[in-house]
């Protein structure tokens, strides 16, 4: 259109520069002029009123809408994530290592500390099954469900801070054998982070079931990882680990303010799914190893008592997290099909 609007008025400008004798000087006018001004210099013609191209600010490109491939980078580092998980699984699995491995070292263990790895992960998966049956109550009651997706900056600070103070409620009291105030407030916080995750149920179950699946996969792998490796190696994480909690974190709080419409807020979605995800199988590996740690040192090389309910907690944590973010993952592809 602009190349015919534009030929247009190169005909009407030479009609009206030649007039009615145009044929006439055109007849008159040589093929060596005509030569010489092919050869000249070509100047390039502008619609009157139209605004010259200009490059593009960063706030124009941090606002443009995402490309194609703005998922690509944190993709390409899950999958290569999942080669070198499958490579030190692998590796360790046939026992490659030269350390002991927790594997190893289980062959000794006493039998309390057998129990308290035993009542740990019975205490995960009771925190599974307390989260999904508040999920599904949640979401079949249409009021505490329009309560749960409320949006909003005031109630997503209210809710972080429900599920942070539960939390460390439930932590800071002692633990001691039977059901008692700590059982309840550790159930309390299972139904409060079941509430909180409802509106996840939108997904579909189908979804639900496959990213169950998933989590589970991962979940075995990379404690498989953590028994057969050296029952040390993932305890020197810490540090690297609460730095990416903290990166994660900022990404998950500046996306409520920047939608993945735009290139920036594309960006922050990727960090928070993609760079979450390996975060929180990073903390996977470490509350795994720290868990066997602290079973085995009590009462010998510390007095700290064993908490099989703190314990299980921190694995309830990675394991809930990395499922919310398969699930999201796997919702967001079905989306862009």
């Amino acid at each position: 259109m602009w190349m015919q609007l534009n030929k247009t008025i190169l005909i009407s400008r030479l009609s009206g520069v030649l007039g009615p004798n145009s044929q006439a000087v055109v007849k008159w006018k040589s093929p060596m002029v005509v030569r010489n001004y092919a050869r000249g210099p070509v100047r390039t013609r502008t619609i009157v009123g139209q605004q010259p191209a200009r490059p593009q600010t960063l706030k124009e490109k941090l606002m443009a809408p995402p490309s194609a491939n703005a998922y690509s980078l944190g993709k390409g580092a899950a999958a290569g994530a999942a080669v070198v998980g499958m490579g030190a699984l692998c590796y360790y699995g046939i026992g490659l290592g030269k350390e002991n491995s927790i594997a190893n070292n289980s062959m000794l263990w006493p039998q309390y500390v057998k129990d308290r790895i035993h009542s740990t992960y019975g205490f995960f998966g009771a925190s599974c099954i307390v989260t999904a049956a508040s999920a599904a109550a949640v979401f079949r009651t249409p009021r505490l469900l329009s309560l749960a997706s409320r949006g909003g900056l005031l109630w997503t600070f209210a809710s972080l801070a429900l599920v942070i103070g539960s939390g460390a409620v439930a932590r800071s009291i002692e633990y001691q054998p039977g059901f008692g105030p700590k059982h309840l407030a550790w159930v309390a916080h299972c139904a409060i982070m079941g509430a909180v995750i409802a509106p996840l149920c939108f997904i579909g179950g189908p979804i639900l079931t496959r990213a169950a699946i998933y989590t589970g996969g991962i979940v075995g792998g990379l404690s498989t990882i953590a028994v057969c490796a050296p029952n040390d190696k993932f305890l020197y994480m810490g540090g690297p680990l609460a730095i990416g909690l903290g990166v994660v974190f900022a990404s998950s709080l500046a996306s409520m303010w920047l939608p993945p419409t735009t290139a920036l807020g594309a960006g922050l979605a990727s960090m928070s799914l993609y760079g979450g995800l390996l975060l929180f199988s990073g903390f996977l590996l470490y509350d795994t190893q720290r868990l066997v740690r602290k079973a085995e040192v009590y009462p010998q090389y510390t007095m700290a008592p064993f908490d099989p309910i703190n314990a299980s907690m921190s694995i309830y944590l990675d394991v809930l997290n990395i499922f919310i973010r398969i699930a999201t993952i796997m919702s967001g592809s079905r989306n862009r099909k």
